[in-house]
């Protein structure tokens, strides 16, 4: 136990620095090698504090990385069927938009003729439809002949498909072929919103010439935020259905986040040797942002056990002990050394395997990094 006291013993050293009515910190007798005192001045000095030994969960993790996403339904790229020029785009990125609300208003020439021949085609359709059904009653009463009557039909049918494909193409492009007929005819065609959520990319402006190859704006809808995590080969077959994972995003947040496994890939990829396993996000009132990287655990086992906050554990030579209060007087403390046998670990907290001896005890909890900081640097003075 000599070396616990060489590393308590550096406490003194420094702490002489802030006060000079420092009490030092030594072993009371021989007899009581396991006694450490420390005056209560130096307790408050050093911010220390008492805690008991605690139960937590202690989880058997794969650790994974990612990106947050959403599903390919929620992600929508707007383009043309044609091309046209931009006359109006009202949107910025982040505007949000309803499903059906303007985005872009185009132009050209191409749309007047393509309802001219439409109205066209649908004038001949009349005439076209009248004298096949003619053709037919002669046909039926034997007065005209077979020729007359399939040539007829084979002419209205001809012109039906040219129309209903004219109709369908305008549709296409949000015009309105009844009020085509009618003799309106617009020079602009609108897009429209496909999706709501959020635009976040906007590829031009008033004046822009667009190709149908074009991608003019993207709307993601951020309502089914999902993790689309990466996990490595050697892990996956740990990885189940409805498993926990707990993620930080390291660059925006200090929070932990909740999700679970969803959907586990079945294929490889052949670059990385990783699969794609697809989380489903608890926590759907955080602002989180398609595209954000995550670093992620998966929970494949978790079991509850007794443990101590990392920070009141003092390591000398990969071993680990704790300061247990023995005695409490006016001015200082009597403390234990007690040596650890350490089991899983959290970020915040170390299972104890030989937690009985410490149950009910009062536990240096908080303070002890001066300790660990000597002891492993040695001292000035």
């Amino acid at each position: 136990m000599n070396k616990i006291y060489i590393l308590l013993f550096s406490l003194v050293l420094v702490a002489c620095g802030k006060s000079e009515k420092t009490t030092e910190l030594v072993p009371e007798t021989e007899t009581h090698n396991d006694d450490i005192t420390i005056t209560k001045a130096q307790f408050e000095g050093e911010k220390m504090a008492f805690g008991t030994l605690a139960e937590y969960d202690f989880n058997e993790t794969v650790k994974v990385n990612g990106m947050i996403d959403v599903p390919p339904k929620n992600k929508s790229s707007v383009s043309t069927f044609t091309g046209g020029y931009i006359t109006k785009t009202p949107l910025l990125v982040g505007d949000s938009v309803k499903k059906g609300q303007l985005l872009v208003t185009l132009e050209n020439p191409e749309f007047v003729e393509l309802q001219q021949n439409y109205l066209e085609v649908s004038e001949q359709l009349n005439y076209l439809k009248s004298e096949f059904n003619r053709q037919k009653t002669l046909f039926d009463e034997k007065i005209t002949s077979e020729k007359n009557y399939l040539k007829a039909e084979s002419a209205y049918k001809s012109n039906l498909a040219h129309y209903n494909g004219l109709r369908k193409k305008l549709q296409m492009l949000n015009l309105n072929p009844s009020s085509v007929e009618q003799g309106r005819i617009a020079s602009t065609i609108n897009l429209y919103a496909p999706i709501s959520g959020h635009v976040t990319k906007v590829n031009v402006s008033n004046g822009t010439y667009v190709s149908p190859s074009d991608v003019i704006m993207e709307i993601v809808d951020i309502d089914h935020i999902h993790l689309e995590l990466l996990v490595f080969e050697k892990d996956i077959m740990q990885i189940k259905k409805d498993q926990k994972i707990e993620f930080t995003i390291p660059e925006a947040s200090d929070k932990t986040f909740e999700a679970e496994v969803h959907l586990v890939g079945t294929t490889i990829d052949e670059q990385t040797r990783r699969v794609k396993v697809h989380g489903h996000v608890d926590n759907d009132k955080e602002n989180f942002i398609v595209g954000m990287f995550v670093d992620a655990d998966i929970i494949i086992d978790s079991k509850k056990g007794f443990g101590l906050p990392k920070e009141a554990l003092i390591e000398v030579d990969n071993e680990f002990f704790v300061l247990i209060l023995d005695e409490e007087n006016t001015d200082e403390f009597r403390f234990e050394t007690f040596k650890l046998e350490l089991g899983k670990q959290t970020e915040a907290y170390v299972e104890i395997l030989n937690f009985e001896a410490l149950k009910d005890k009062q536990i240096v909890i908080k303070g002890t990094n001066m300790l660990l900081n000597n002891g492993e640097g040695g001292h000035s003075h």
